[in-house]
């Protein structure tokens, strides 16, 4: 962290801003890259559309680098509920199959499963928490020959909890199963390989640890998914020759391009793409290894307080994410509005206080929100 990357993020002047499991704020480079494209429509409407175009692929192949992709795997989407909902509409099911998750995942993962139960009889197997951890074994004691889908959230947004993908993805492919992963909560400040990991599906979107706008989200769909999954919602893009207009027997386009509608949002791709290009200029091990080490503070200076560190903080299981429980006193909703009077912006999550600091926060902020919460 240095006072030039602070200076990106104008809200260090009056906050101090621990909420990036939610809403990043983008840095200033982002913005002024939004408003550039919007300048270039605003004054000559479409005639650069096809710079545009290149913009939008230099995004994709930063994506795809940051997922161990290629950038024809990669599709661009709205958000991680769009991503998951077009994989789950997109397989065969039939009355039997089961898909096996989390009782805690975020609500982007759980309402495409359940509608897929109610429509084909599939049945939705879910296992619980344990001391704010996922159990591995008690997770695959769930599978069986029927289990066609694992869909899980890399780090879960409620707890920190980080998951082994990798060891999670032997034990899918043992079943033949596709291990789905919602990304959110890592890319970008966690090392992700969906190739070494064996995730057949990523879903995700840019306004949290990749420090962009809202609107642009991102499918990655392996090899081996799409030969199992369809498109489902297509549009004019979705072939290989969008401007060949009354050809309608192109067929889908090459990878998961196939898997992209239509008109894209191409200002904020601009700025997804600066942002990108922010985290790589840093590299995502040197951000995660600072967040493991500002967290890891945060934990430590915890001990002086009457709370419970939620969050797994062990080796491989930890993550940018921090959960805490008071152990009397107040509600995490207290918590948090006490916290935001003072400036300091967390997030309340059940009886749960998140806490999500990234690169540009420092020790004294952690400081500052632990001088501030009650004993």
């Amino acid at each position: 962290m240095t006072p030039e990357l602070r200076a990106l993020f104008p809200i260090t002047r009056r906050a101090v801003y621990l909420n990036h499991a939610a809403v990043s704020p983008p840095p200033i480079t982002t913005i002024r890259a939004v408003e550039s494209q919007l300048k270039d429509v605003n004054e000559n409407g479409s005639i650069n559309f096809h710079s545009w175009l290149v913009v939008k692929e230099e995004a994709r192949k930063l994506l795809a680098n940051l997922l161990g992709a290629t950038p024809e795997q990669v599709a661009f989407v709205r958000n991680t509920s769009d991503a998951l909902s077009t994989v789950a509409n997109g397989l065969t099911w039939k009355q039997g199959d089961n898909i096996v998750t989390f009782s805690r995942e975020f609500p982007s993962n759980v309402y495409p499963w359940l509608r897929i139960r109610d429509v084909f009889g599939v049945e939705v197997r879910m296992c619980e928490e344990r001391g704010g951890r996922i159990d591995l074994a008690e997770l695959e004691s769930l599978f069986d020959g029927n289990t066609r889908v694992v869909t899980i959230s890399h780090v879960q947004y409620a707890s920190g909890f980080r998951i082994d993908l990798e060891r999670l993805g032997r034990i899918t492919r043992q079943h033949d199963a596709l291990l789905v992963v919602d990304a959110i909560q890592a890319l970008g400040v966690i090392p992700t390989d969906v190739e070494a990991e064996l995730i057949d599906v990523a879903a995700g979107g840019g306004h949290k640890w990749l420090l962009s706008p809202e609107g642009v989200g991102y499918l990655y769909l392996s090899d081996r998914a799409r030969e199992r999954i369809q498109p489902t919602l297509v549009g004019w893009v979705s072939v290989p020759n969008p401007d060949d207009y009354f050809n309608f027997e192109q067929g889908w386009n090459r990878g998961t391009l196939a898997w992209e509608t239509g008109t894209g949002p191409a200002s904020l791709l601009h700025g997804f793409r600066a942002s990108l290009e922010l985290l790589n200029r840093f590299g995502v091990e040197n951000v995660a290894k600072y967040l493991e080490e500002l967290t890891d503070y945060l934990c430590e200076r915890l001990r002086a307080k009457d709370y419970e560190v939620v969050s797994s903080r062990a080796p491989g299981e930890k993550s940018q994410i921090v959960c805490i429980q008071p152990r009397q006193g107040d509600s995490a909703m207290a918590l948090y509005a006490r916290l935001k009077q003072r400036n300091i912006i967390t997030a309340p999550r059940a009886d749960r206080l998140r806490i999500a600091p990234h690169l540009y926060n420092t020790q004294g902020e952690i400081d500052q929100l632990i001088d501030a919460l009650p004993s």
